[in-house]
């Protein structure tokens, strides 16, 4: 397979995307490209910028306030059961929350909390399929790949948007 990959700033440091052939996001990561390359597993790598530019500008929306939701094809590569609780994941609302009990009662797998928790964790396409929105059922901010500063920062931008939205 081949993987189209573009890098760049955001307020929190370096995003690094990749696409498929096809134009549909794979992997996102915080952070330069070997961060990325590590989510990719074996690809043929091309740096694309011009074939990434709706991704990354969308990216930059939500960072910029005036997006709340992706509006990208994605791709992600997973089991079954993974697939379901990425699409969950999608369907947290911005500027909210959910724990790891309430998404595996959401998907009918009510003692699946740490399921949850693990297809959560190995989600490939951070922040466009929003994981960064489950916290654990005391409120804490745990689970997060990239870290609890990154994970509270993106919880904070979204609840101040949300208020300023109100």
């Amino acid at each position: 397979m081949t993987c189209y990959i573009d890098t760049f700033a955001t307020p929190l440091g370096y995003f690094s995307i990749a696409v498929n052939e096809h134009n549909a996001v794979v992997a996102t990561a915080f952070g330069s490209s070997p961060q990325l390359l590590r989510r990719l597993g074996k690809c043929h790598v091309i740096r694309d910028t011009f074939r990434l530019t709706p991704a990354r500008e969308q990216v930059k929306e939500y960072f910029n306030g005036r997006r709340r939701s992706f509006d990208l094809a994605l791709a992600p590569v997973g089991t079954v059961f993974q697939q379901r609780v990425w699409r969950a994941l999608r369907r947290i609302h911005f500027g909210s929350t959910t724990s790891y009990g309430a998404l595996a009662k959401k998907l009918a797998r009510p003692g699946a909390a740490r399921a949850v928790g693990r297809a959560n964790a190995t989600n490939p396409i951070c922040l466009i399929i929003p994981c960064h929105r489950v916290i654990g059922a005391d409120g804490a901010l745990t689970g997060f790949a990239f870290g609890e500063a990154i994970k509270r920062w993106l919880l904070e931008h979204e609840a101040s948007l949300g208020a300023r939205a109100a």
